[in-house]
């Protein structure tokens, strides 16, 4: 593997890692404000952040690279509103598809066939996420400043469940 790529995607396992720990804050900022719902899409959110790093993990084991972990960073972000870690959801799933990005953009210029196959189903998943954070967005600023509005999405969002990715490296 070139290791610019096999670079990039070690660090990838890290952002993803991140993602993890920054839905689980988030998670925890719902659960104290009493909105379960919420909490339970975040926390599931979490999960599947984790196991993200974990396909890239397995990806970099099964073509004998070395997997290089490195610290993860502390959440960042203000706590305002309930709005807030939606919009900053979004941002950062934004910032996670510049990365799949780039990691795609380095496997093409190496011909890099087997990786760019891997990444396709990152590129299709950024795209579900980042209409997941705009559906939310949505969804609040239409239902959010009503309480039974609120009480009804946070009852949707209770109902989530995780399933992990079916991906064959």
């Amino acid at each position: 593997m070139d290791a610019k790529v096999s670079k990039l995607i070690n660090e990838q396992i890290n952002k993803e890692l991140y993602s993890a720990y920054l839905y689980l804050d988030f998670a925890n900022y719902y659960a104290q404000a009493g909105l379960d719902g919420f909490e339970n899409w975040y926390r599931v959110q979490a999960q599947e952040e984790r196991d993200h790093a974990l396909l890239f993990y397995q990806y970099l084991q099964n073509n004998s690279e070395k997997v290089t972990f490195e610290a993860v960073d502390k959440p960042e972000w203000t706590r305002s509103d309930n709005m807030a870690p939606l919009k900053k959801g979004l941002e950062h799933e934004q910032y996670v598809t510049s990365l799949i990005n780039t990691i795609y953009a380095a496997a093409y210029e190496v011909h890099d066939f087997r990786t760019m196959q891997l990444l396709d189903w990152f590129v299709k998943e950024q795209g579900e996420e980042e209409k997941n954070a705009t559906d939310m967005i949505t969804k609040m600023e239409l239902f959010g400043s009503d309480a039974k509005g609120l009480y009804m999405l946070n009852s949707e969002l209770k109902a989530r469940v995780y399933t992990a990715p079916s991906l064959v490296l």
